[in-house]
């Protein structure tokens, strides 16, 4: 099929929606790279004979479908391609990263052993003032960050656990291969959300940048052995679903 490389002023297609169509072409035939910068609103105005306000609805509408992003001072880009999860498996940051040709790192930012407190006794099926971990891990892959998880985990089934294990080790790795952990279930909530300062300093992103709100409860039998409350970077995330009747 030939590329469209011109906006017709007699279609009765909004001139933004051509426009989007020509710089969605562009992507997905690979003329355009990710990360590569688009040209200035200017340059589009001039090639194409539209007006400035037709190319910022098409850049605005281009942003909000993930196909660019913008850098404060430095223009318009072309977004990575997304990870995508596939919401019906049980999910490993590390080993998707690794399918993907990236390096999956994690930086602990935060390791402690906590008392559970009404909250999380009532979230992980325990009695109030059992013994937990708690830890909050910076996700990245490449050395960029992409996620950011608290967890929380029964002291008692994962005694020993260090900092030093969670920096070098697939959290998963650990429990399957100290602890003999059997997984029966995971339970795993999405909520889109904007980022909050402190966790848009982490990820690199400018606070409010739309992301993902996830909450995860894993399950040994009927016993609660994980619950994870994270976020994931909006602009490095897709979510899969395939249902089959």
């Amino acid at each position: 099929m030939k590329s469209k490389q011109k906006i017709d002023k007699n279609s009765r297609i909004p001139l933004y929606y051509q426009l989007m169509d020509i710089i969605i072409e562009k992507i997905e035939s690979d003329k355009l790279q990710p990360d590569d910068k688009l040209p200035s609103e200017r340059n589009l105005c001039e090639k194409y004979d539209i007006s400035r306000a037709t190319v910022r609805q098409a850049i605005q509408e281009l942003e909000k479908e993930g196909y660019i992003y913008k850098q404060h001072g430095k223009g318009t880009f072309v977004s990575p391609e997304k990870f995508k999860q596939d919401l019906l498996e049980f999910y490993s940051f590390t080993e998707e990263m690794k399918k993907i040709g990236k390096e999956p790192t994690s930086k602990v930012i935060e390791f402690k052993k906590i008392n559970s407190n009404k909250k999380l006794a009532r979230k992980m099926d325990l009695d109030i003032g059992v013994k937990l971990y708690q830890f909050t891990r910076l996700r990245l892959a490449d050395g960029e960050p992409m996620m950011l998880e608290t967890s929380y985990l029964p002291y008692d089934r994962f005694p020993g656990i260090t900092k030093e294990d969670l920096e070098n080790n697939a959290m998963y790795d650990i429990f399957m291969n100290r602890f003999n952990v059997s997984f029966s279930q995971a339970e795993e909530i999405f909520q889109p959300v904007a980022a909050k300062q402190e966790e848009a300093e982490h990820l690199n992103i400018d606070p409010g940048i739309p992301s993902m709100r996830l909450k995860r409860i894993t399950y040994e039998n009927n016993e609660v052995i994980e619950y994870t409350v994270g976020i994931a970077r909006g602009d490095k995330f897709k979510y899969h679903v395939l249902l089959e009747k």
